[in-house]
């Protein structure tokens, strides 16, 4: 029976992911070792799958979206509702207006889809921290330049980050090295079988544009 991250990766492939170039190979080699890496940190399922769909409908660092918002239902449709809503708000980030205090329980959120601001529940805001922290160390494992360049910026964004993050985010952000070294283990693509579930919540319950 097929599953949801195998339904998600064909939409993926059909959208044509696996030819756009990123470091380490495609966009789509990506999003499996996002996804990889929060199976690693035990996130639940549906961050999981938010992970190798956090680039459909584009980003504040990657604008350009493989899904038209107008198509929301489609994504839902093959993750789930709980899945696909993080998708979104990931996309959605105006990361300039949020990151600053998206620790803050009073988290000014700013959708850069509508222009609206809203206050995100505490679990939103877990689940962005881990799935930003697994894009962005994904992005210094595979490009040496980008690490070199952005790295102190990104140890100062995952600190700010700590309340929301899982004790396992945590400890993967802090072995990086940020003289230009990366020290952690890399996420290889063979771990995209990783099951769906079942798994952790990744819950305990300024920045410029770098990424996807």
């Amino acid at each position: 029976m097929s599953t949801p991250t195998a339904r998600a990766e064909s939409l993926l492939e059909a959208l044509g992911a696996e030819t756009v170039p990123h470091p380490g190979g495609t966009l789509l080699a990506h999003l499996r070792r996002v996804r990889s890496r929060l199976a690693l940190w035990n996130a639940r399922p549906a961050l999981q799958l938010a992970g190798l769909c956090h680039a459909f409908y584009g980003t504040d660092g990657f604008p350009t979206g493989l899904l038209p918002l107008d198509r929301r239902s489609e994504l839902e449709g093959i993750i789930g509702a709980e899945a696909e809503s993080i998708v979104y708000f990931y996309g959605a980030c105006d990361r300039k207006a949020t990151y600053p205090t998206l620790a803050d329980h009073d988290c000014d959120f700013r959708d850069r889809f509508t222009g609206r601001s809203h206050t995100p529940d505490t679990r939103l805001r877990r689940d962005f921290a881990e799935l930003t922290a697994a894009n962005e160390l994904d992005l210094t494992d595979h490009d040496p330049a980008f690490r070199e360049h952005y790295g102190a910026d990104l140890l100062a964004l995952f600190h700010r980050f700590r309340p929301l993050l899982s004790q396992a985010a945590w400890r993967d952000c802090l072995t990086l090295d940020f003289t230009g070294q990366s020290r952690h283990i890399r996420i290889s693509d063979t771990l995209s079988g990783l099951a769906d579930g079942p798994g952790g919540s990744g819950d305990h319950d300024h920045r410029r544009n770098y990424d996807h």
